[in-house]
């Protein structure tokens, strides 16, 4: 699985050090005040729920961060189903290294497979229909690295990573601009003024400002916002393939077919990562 444009090194190892940093601070001081420096011990990673794993990547390098010499064995590989009862992964090295690392190891991976298992059964759901699922901003600050990243482990589609990738004309853009047209036409001499190539996606809320975006023959996506299914039908009828189409607004589980079904693009989904409810994960030293 090809790891997406944003999850750079550098970008996986800033969030790992910041996210030690708040969780240890000066120091681990339960393990310290307990455990030899000398022990060495093995923990396993168990899986307590049935899903896809997502996570497994990055708890190498966490435990790696805080000890390079901890050696991991693995038996899940990210995007693997996994159920009640398997052991993900080993780690052997020395204890206090390990119990340091355990409970950020465990929120990141609860966390992601919880996200990449909601991801993968929705995605499921409107197979052979031709659109994509895909992600939003709605997610945690400071862990939105991680969300997007369980987003495409469980076979969804990223939207843009953050304000700067993607000009993307929301209600309020178009309202305060005087409308789509003048929306459009200001976001295009900025890009040109800034000479920047980035792709504009305007959203619409009904056939007439579909027809006007359409009309400015520059935009890349048009977003269908809280659309009923006819309107949204119409809607495709009208782009025709003129540029992509996203369903965005009030779906849910029980309607996500359906929309797809209209022949949209895309469809985006806040909840993918703002409802997904964690799985449960264990990590247990063996003694």
């Amino acid at each position: 699985m090809k790891r997406p444009d944003y999850l750079t090194e550098e970008a996986i190892k800033e969030f790992i050090r910041s996210a030690l940093a708040e969780d240890i601070g000066e120091g681990d001081h339960s393990t310290l005040a307990t455990i030899p420096s000398n022990k060495i011990s093995k923990a396993k990673l168990f899986v307590k729920a049935d899903g896809i794993i997502a996570g497994v990547e990055l708890a190498e390098k966490i435990f790696k961060e805080i000890d390079p010499s901890l050696q991991i064995t693995f038996f899940k590989k990210d995007a693997e189903m996994m159920t009640k009862g398997d052991i993900a992964f080993e780690v052997h090295g020395i204890a206090q290294s390990i119990l340091s690392g355990e409970r950020l190891v465990l929120n990141c991976m609860q966390r992601m497979s919880g996200i990449a298992t909601y991801t993968h059964r929705l995605s499921k759901l409107i197979e052979g229909t031709g659109a994509q699922l895909m992600d939003t901003r709605k997610t945690t600050p400071n862990f939105r690295l991680m969300e997007k990243w369980a987003v495409v482990i469980g076979g969804g589609r990223n939207h843009r990573f953050a304000l700067y990738d993607m000009i993307m004309l929301k209600d309020n853009h178009i309202d305060v601009a005087g409308g789509i047209t003048a929306a459009v036409t200001n976001a295009v001499k900025y890009l040109k003024e800034k000479n920047k190539k980035l792709k504009i996606e305007v959203e619409t809320r009904n056939l007439n400002e579909v027809k006007e975006a359409l009309a400015t023959h520059t935009v890349d996506v048009i977003m269908l916002d809280n659309m009923g299914l006819d309107e949204m039908r119409e809607a495709v009828k009208l782009i025709n393939g003129k540029c992509k189409s996203e369903a965005s607004g009030g779906i849910t589980e029980s309607t996500l077919r359906s929309v797809a079904e209209c022949g949209v693009d895309y469809i985006s989904m806040g909840a993918l990562t703002h409802s997904a409810k964690s799985l449960d994960l264990s990590l247990k030293i063996i003694e």
